[in-house]
């Protein structure tokens, strides 16, 4: 068991001497350097002013009125132009047909008409005994209507 005991703290040992490096680097690159603060104030002091200077801004979408920030303007992107194979290809040159031909039902209704004809003429008896009622009425005649 110490042979295990030893391995596994000798992986420890590694492990905190990889963590504390890892925290040195991270203290290194999270302190500012001194060297570049005081290249930044000199070069401050030489323009004259001693204000910070401003990143440079890109205005994509807005138009800024300042016509110093104009300048940061980004020209929109120019996409290149899509051409449609399916669209630039003629179309299949197909036989012109007389568009009165397809008005025309490809079966003919004879069917149903064959169905509704008993319906129609009972429809026709009571329409014509009506008629002749009414015509009665106003001419004050009856006229016989065999059945």
């Amino acid at each position: 068991m110490t042979t295990e005991d030893d391995s596994i703290d000798q992986a420890v040992a590694a492990r905190r001497e990889r963590l504390k490096a890892l925290k040195a680097a991270q203290e290194l690159l999270n302190t500012p350097d001194e060297d570049s603060g005081q290249v930044e104030d000199k070069k401050n002091n030489e323009n004259g002013s001693g204000e910070e200077t401003n990143p440079d801004m890109k205005f994509r979408n807005y138009v800024p009125h300042d016509k110093q920030l104009q300048e940061g303007k980004v020209a929109p992107p120019v996409l290149p132009k899509f051409e449609d194979p399916v669209a630039a290809m003629p179309p299949p040159s197909e036989k012109k047909e007389d568009p009165f031909v397809n008005i025309a039902p490809k079966k003919p209704n004879w069917d149903l008409r064959r169905d509704v004809q008993k319906k129609l003429d009972k429809l026709e008896r009571r329409t014509q005994k009506a008629i002749f009622k009414i015509m009665g009425e106003r001419t004050g005649f009856e006229f016989f209507m065999p059945e």
